[in-house]
């Protein structure tokens, strides 16, 4: 007898033969189809490299506008810096060519606005520092509050005899990072410890309260992996939650070992000690979501996620179905960045199974794509009755890496149906 997940699999892979039987047979040879849904969410995931000048954003709205694309999710807090104004975190090394008084965000919101474009702002919540290259910035963030920092429990135990003042404290997390860049993106701020989320929703309130923004775009609401945060704050908070619900001799007990193991009280209580770093990373999104909503009743909260629900769940304790659930995010953007069509359908499907009648935005990879792959992958999506889709970068297919020139007019030709007057194809 096949197991519950193994039939569940062969449900799914059915669904993406048969999804992409059905596309390939009604896109060639070439995909045109306009999506009838004309409520249907067509964005661009744009980074910080696009926000540096007056320039390059005028040609960013003019570019998403005449291919088709109805919404910018706009990178402007990209590690703990501001591409807007604000006094809270410090003004990006990237921007210093740039007069003070010039604020990304707001010109992206103006040259948008005339054309109908909506414009969320990205942010990356955790994720607050590259490994490689520290800030430059006196008044970051790791510099401020490095007692803030996820610490991974490889190197927990010598990371918690240090003074988090001491520079060495950054410093061994960083070079042990260095060494993890295929897994780990770099230096992430934890949201077990109450005085660091307060924080985090601080600055989300101050940008949204600042600019008349249709949503807030969630990045790296996530641990990056089961390995964190082991710092010794973190332990300590999870120590006073746990406490008061366990026996008295118990406590004694594992007081003693803590004192020559840190990790006496997870260790113990492993179970807990998941479900509760879950729950505090699901506390902030909450209260991110009652802070914009104070501020802009009409704004979006979206996040971009794991495409994978249960291995967002157990592996990076990214619980975004009970997110959607319990309408903590009105969108979820599941990553699914596969070169393989078949593993698109399977995971779109999934996350379209998971959601219910909650919002899907595909996630597509075009940074690794052809435009005819990423047209078909928006196809799948509409087939699989996605709200819409992103595609990832606006920078990686207009830039000078760019899998192929003219790469988004050969998508909105391909997908939306629009064919521009210097086509070839049109004479």
């Amino acid at each position: 007898m096949w197991s519950g997940v193994v039939v569940e699999r062969l449900r799914r892979a059915a669904l993406a033969l048969g999804i992409l039987c059905g596309v390939w047979i009604a896109a060639a040879p070439m995909l045109s189809a306009l999506s009838p849904d004309t409520n249907e969410v067509r964005a661009l995931w744009v980074t910080r490299s696009s926000m540096t000048s007056p320039g390059s954003i005028a040609t960013l709205v003019k570019t998403a506008h005449e291919q088709g694309f109805n919404t910018l999710l706009v990178q402007v807090r990209g590690r703990a810096d501001a591409y807007y104004l604000t006094d809270l975190e410090p003004r990006p090394a990237d921007l210093a060519r740039q007069p003070a008084g010039f604020d990304p965000l707001a010109s992206v919101l103006a040259e948008a606005r005339p054309h109908g474009i909506r414009v969320q702002a990205w942010i990356a919540l955790n994720l607050v520092s590259s490994a490689v290259e520290l800030p430059a910035a006196p008044d970051h963030l790791v510099y401020r509050h490095p007692e803030w920092l996820m610490v991974p429990r490889p190197i927990a135990q010598e990371v918690a005899r240090l003074d988090p003042r001491n520079p060495a404290y950054i410093g061994k997390i960083a070079r042990w990072t260095r060494g993890q860049l295929e897994s780990v993106e770099g230096l992430y701020a934890s949201p077990l410890q109450p005085d660091a989320a307060a924080y985090t929703e601080r600055v989300v309130s101050d940008l949204a309260r600042r600019y008349a923004l249709d949503g807030i775009h969630l990045d790296y609401a996530r641990y990056p992996s089961q390995q964190f945060d082991y710092s010794r704050f973190a332990i300590a908070a999870f120590r006073a939650d746990i406490r008061p619900r366990i026996p008295l001799e118990t406590r004694r007990q594992l007081d003693a070992e803590e004192a020559a193991d840190l990790f006496a009280y997870p260790d113990r209580f492993p179970a807990e000690w998941t479900n509760f770093r879950r729950a505090r990373l699901t506390s902030l999104v909450a209260r991110i979501r009652r802070a914009v909503r104070d501020v802009r009743p009409n704004a979006m909260v979206t996040a971009a996620v794991f495409p994978d629900p249960q291995g967002a769940f157990d592996d990076r304790l990214q619980d975004w179905r009970g997110w959607l659930g319990s309408h903590l995010v009105d969108a979820v953007a599941p990553m699914a960045y596969t070169q393989e069509p078949g593993r698109f359908a399977e995971q779109i499907a999934a996350a379209r199974d998971v959601a219910g009648g909650r919002a899907v935005w595909a996630g597509i990879g075009s940074y690794r794509l052809t435009p005819v792959q990423t047209a078909d992958n928006i196809q799948i999506a509409r087939k699989l009755g996605a709200a819409g889709f992103v595609l990832f970068s606006y920078d990686s297919v207009t830039g000078p890496k760019s899998p192929a020139p003219d790469y988004l007019a050969i998508v909105s030709r391909a997908a939306f149906g629009i064919v521009h007057s210097t086509d070839s194809s049109s004479k």
